[in-house]
């Protein structure tokens, strides 16, 4: 527990929730199901930029389960150890970047795949991979803020959380102006139209950081308060 000495940097706290993810192996439910999912929308030689918009939009609901399982990962004597040694806030946010970072992994694993065995005829060199990356990005990002605001400490029933995260997810695809509804918009219009609205998806990706950050705010207000 040498990571809580003192008011502990927030890499050192990524580090010990990043360990705590791995040790426990919840993260093979959510990054099975998005290999399903992604295996499963995704044909060799299909439309690159129809590919990507699939395997991003995938990644919302999985970015939210993977926020549910970090901030859940320990016990509650644990949990309160740590949030007396170096603060709620910050031991909340290194669960909310540990997700993040399993979420952006998964859906980078995912791009380079589609990448591989897409179909490219109509798209200029770099263009996808420029779409990827973006898309990628504000799907992990909104995916964060539908778990962050679903999950404890904001919403605490195990079954009310669930509900919350998957309602968030849809809503995030749904509801337009969502950013990760634009992101995965523009992929499907450029595979029609052979050109992509880099500065839409731009957009979309800074939205979704916006949000993110606005999510993990309260949530880890939210936390201090009850901590």
């Amino acid at each position: 527990m040498t990571v809580f000495a003192g008011r502990a940097p927030l890499p050192g706290l990524v580090r010990y929730q990043s360990a705590l993810l791995l040790r426990s192996q919840r993260w093979l439910g959510p990054l099975l199901l998005y290999a399903a999912f992604v295996a499963a929308g995704v044909r060799p030689g299909e439309p690159v930029l129809d590919a990507l918009g699939w395997a991003a939009a995938g990644l919302v609901p999985v970015a939210a389960w993977l926020v549910r399982v970090c901030v859940t990962g320990e016990p509650g004597a644990a949990r309160d150890c740590a949030a007396a040694a170096a603060g709620p806030v910050r031991v909340h946010a290194a669960a909310l970047l540990t997700a993040l970072g399993g979420a952006l992994l998964a859906g980078a694993a995912a791009a380079a795949a589609v990448l591989l065995v897409g179909g490219r005829a109509g798209v200029p060199a770099g263009t996808a991979e420029a779409a990827a990356a973006l898309a990628v990005s504000a799907c992990a990002l909104v995916g964060t803020a539908a778990g962050a605001l679903g999950s404890r400490p904001l919403v605490r029933p195990t079954g009310f959380a669930v509900l919350a995260g998957g309602l968030g997810s849809l809503a995030a695809l749904g509801l337009p102006g969502s950013p990760a509804r634009v992101a995965v918009t523009a992929l499907v219009v450029g595979s029609r139209t052979g050109t992509v609205a880099s500065g839409g998806l731009a957009a979309a990706a800074a939205s979704a950081l916006l949000l993110a950050c606005g999510a993990g705010a309260v949530a880890c207000l939210v936390a201090r308060r009850r901590g």
